[in-house]
């Protein structure tokens, strides 16, 4: 065993220097602002995180979304983390994330808002993280759901896992983009179906999604997970827009 740390010791300060010398050559750029990021900075850099609007509604019980959902959907905690603003660095980001072939934006932002979670004293009241599914077409356009991106990030700061595969959508639908609340339910309400009920049957799902407008596409998907038999709804968003 003691073998195995020495070597460890001897390789790790040779991959940093290599890095380091890498970087010189060839930097790295925040995703948020296009500066170079400096040793330690990882996607974003450290001005872009403390820039980002939160909304903090993770501390607040009955918050605006926990209320636009109320008597819709029965979910316990009902959170955005950032404030969609046009022609703000959260749009910025978002456009980076889902057309700028960005995975890697998601990623970083559920980790640094599982960390939040966290630290607010979320540590034990999820047991598996559900994103709400893409269709497999536009999937295969994009390369991959970018609300998955955003699961996986939450699910390593949270220490649960994630799953994908659990939710389905059925069939393909139109952007939601400038449509009416009751034209976004109708265009989703019947789309979703639950694959493998017995991964969620007792247990406490957090459903994510990017972006929250009307709560349209989360009330049809929460509901499946409800009647598939999760113990315990709650959601998280990206971001929610006004």
């Amino acid at each position: 065993m003691s073998s195995i740390r020495i070597k460890s010791n001897v390789v790790n300060p040779a991959l940093d220097l290599c890095r380091d010398f890498i970087s010189l050559f060839y930097p790295q750029y925040c995703l948020g602002c296009s500066q170079a990021l400096f040793k330690g900075e990882e996607i974003l850099c450290t001005r872009c995180i403390r820039d980002l609007p939160k909304t903090g509604y993770h501390l607040e019980a009955d918050n605006p979304i926990k209320l636009r959902l109320a008597g819709r959907l029965p979910a316990k905690h009902v959170m955005a983390f950032l404030k969609f603003r046009k022609t703000g660095i959260v749009q910025h980001l978002l456009h980076q994330l889902k057309y700028n072939n960005h995975p890697e934006v998601g990623i970083r932002l559920g980790k640094i808002y599982g960390n939040e979670l966290m630290q607010a004293g979320y540590t034990n009241e999820f047991d598996l993280v559900v994103p709400v599914p893409l269709h497999q077409t536009r999937k295969r356009r994009r390369g991959y759901n970018q609300s998955a991106c955003f699961a996986q990030g939450l699910s390593s700061s949270l220490q649960i896992p994630w799953d994908e595969t659990i939710s389905t959508r059925k069939v393909g639908t139109s952007t939601q983009t400038r449509k009416t609340k009751v034209e976004r339910w109708e265009n989703v309400k019947d789309v979703f179906a639950i694959r493998e009920s017995e991964k969620i049957k007792g247990a406490r799902i957090l459903l994510v999604d990017d972006v929250i407008t009307t709560g349209a596409t989360l009330e049809a998907c929460g509901k499946h997970l409800i009647e598939a038999g999760c113990k315990e709804l709650s959601i998280a968003c990206l971001a929610e827009a006004q």
